[in-house]
């Protein structure tokens, strides 16, 4: 299992605005501050913003912040990823043939178990 380069970035891009509370950080800030390609993250957080994690702030101080307290690792991981165990997808035909589709949902359901566990303001301490 392999989690995305989006989904990465995702998470070290929230994990940056985490550390500024109600404060709006540009996305040119924390693209150059955690080395994400910009044009990527604003595809990230255009997805983010849909799923209301963040919210924007428009004019010369305005930027990101989050949308909202108490985010956990799942609420980011499950709108950038998707489906962790590819194989379990909607569009997958060996669904009701593979002997694995069973174990491969008992993984995913472990993997977002723990993820919903982890709250991204308690990342944000430990940085």
């Amino acid at each position: 299992m392999k989690i995305s380069t989006k989904t990465t970035y995702g998470l070290q891009a929230m994990v940056y605005l985490s550390r500024y509370d109600k404060k709006p950080v540009a996305l040119k800030e924390i693209s150059q501050k955690e080395r994400i390609p910009f044009a990527y993250l604003e595809k990230i957080f255009s997805i983010l913003e849909k799923n209301n994690l963040v919210k924007s702030k428009k004019g010369p101080n305005g930027g990101y912040m989050l949308a909202k307290k108490n985010i956990t690792l799942s609420d980011i991981v499950a709108p950038l990823e998707g489906d962790i165990m590819k194989c379990i997808s909607k569009g997958c035909t060996m669904q009701c043939k593979c002997q694995t589709y069973g174990v491969g949902i008992k993984i995913q359901e472990a993997i977002y178990k723990t993820l919903k566990s982890i709250k991204l303001f308690d990342l944000s301490q430990k940085s």
